[in-house]
């Protein structure tokens, strides 16, 4: 899949950077313990994220993904009022707080499915059955939080 050619067919409001060199996908392998899963790969072969008009990511660059993945595995005032955030792999947020990922389990993540992850009730709620619907349904309001 073309994900620029996919993003551009639902809206124009979405630019795009250079594409992730192999040496930054291979720092998340490394820095997050985990295999990128083939569509997310498939973007950052193709850009180092994704954003609005506003630079607000509707996919983050990797940089975030690392930095913002590893804060909220190990702040340790996180540990004493969340369930732990190991079996999640961030990639996006909904600007609220709220974040966006898929779930790790066995130490991979195994499917296409999409997680909400809520910040006000530490919740762990399914949105998206793929990575193309999700993309599709947030910029189109169709998925919400």
């Amino acid at each position: 899949m073309k994900w620029k050619n996919y993003i551009g067919s639902i809206s124009n409001d979405y630019h795009f950077k250079a594409p992730a060199t192999d040496m930054e996908i291979a720092l998340i392998t490394e820095e997050l313990n985990v295999q990128l899963p083939e569509k997310l790969l498939e973007i950052y072969n193709e850009t180092n994220g994704i954003f609005d008009k506003h630079e607000c990511p509707l996919i983050w660059s990797i940089e975030q993904m690392i930095e913002d993945n590893l804060f909220f595995r190990n702040f340790d005032d996180y540990k004493d009022i969340y369930m732990p955030f190991d079996h999640l792999l961030f990639f996006s947020d909904a600007g609220n707080g709220d974040l966006f990922g898929y779930r790790i389990l066995n130490g991979s993540i195994q499917d296409d499915e999409i997680f909400v992850w809520n910040h006000e009730d530490n919740s762990r709620t399914w949105i998206s059955a793929s990575l193309e619907s999700f993309v599709k349904g947030w910029i189109t309001g169709e998925i919400t939080v």
